[in-house]
């Protein structure tokens, strides 16, 4: 007596492909498709992508960028700007001995109420004492907050990614001590 054969649904011929896409703030650049069985189940995916793919500049590979769906209209899901990473390899080739490395992590509020978690690091030419690394950390923090608070998300996004916030920081903490780099390793937008 032979078993009847259960049939097998194709759950991939049920799906629909959607268009990726980044937030304005980026140029509704495509990031990709993904495939759903419904829309509203692709809201609250994570997509990580660097800077190169979106700005085509191989000098930012290090930069990785991370985009959350939040809405899905027809066939394309848009995205938010969740925060941003340096890759640790990169970070690395910044320290040499005889360095110090200055880690600073800082909430930070901008015009319209979004809050940032930043993550900063200074590299200093020669090794510091406790005292000046203390300083630096300290007036970094100071900096941060106050820089975030004269922008708005989208300025303060568009900084962080291309450098120019880090950049305002260093001329500012390298009064204190001669610092060799300043670079923004990491960003989580907590609200």
């Amino acid at each position: 007596m032979a078993k009847a054969r259960r049939r097998v649904r194709d759950t991939w011929k049920e799906k629909e492909w959607y268009n990726i896409v980044t937030p304005k703030e980026f140029g509704d650049i495509s990031l990709g498709t993904s495939p759903a069985r419904e829309p509203d189940m692709l809201e609250g995916r994570k997509i990580e992508s660097s800077m190169r793919e979106i700005a085509g500049d191989f000098s930012k590979q290090y930069v990785k960028l991370f985009f959350e769906i939040d809405h899905v209209s027809g066939d394309t899901a848009h995205t938010t700007f969740v925060g941003h990473k340096v890759t640790s390899d990169y970070v690395r080739s910044m320290i040499r001995r005889g360095t110090s490395r200055i880690d600073t992590i800082t909430q930070a509020t901008t015009r319209e109420g979004r809050v940032f978690k930043i993550h900063m690091i200074a590299i200093t030419v020669k090794r510091a004492k406790t005292s000046q690394k203390q300083l630096i950390r300290e007036t970094m923090s100071k900096l941060i907050v106050k820089n975030a608070a004269d922008k708005t998300y989208e300025e303060l996004i568009k900084d962080i990614v291309i450098g120019k916030f880090a950049s305002s920081i260093y001329h500012d903490v390298k009064k204190i001590y001669p610092l060799k780099r300043v670079e923004t390793i990491k960003t989580k937008i907590i609200e």
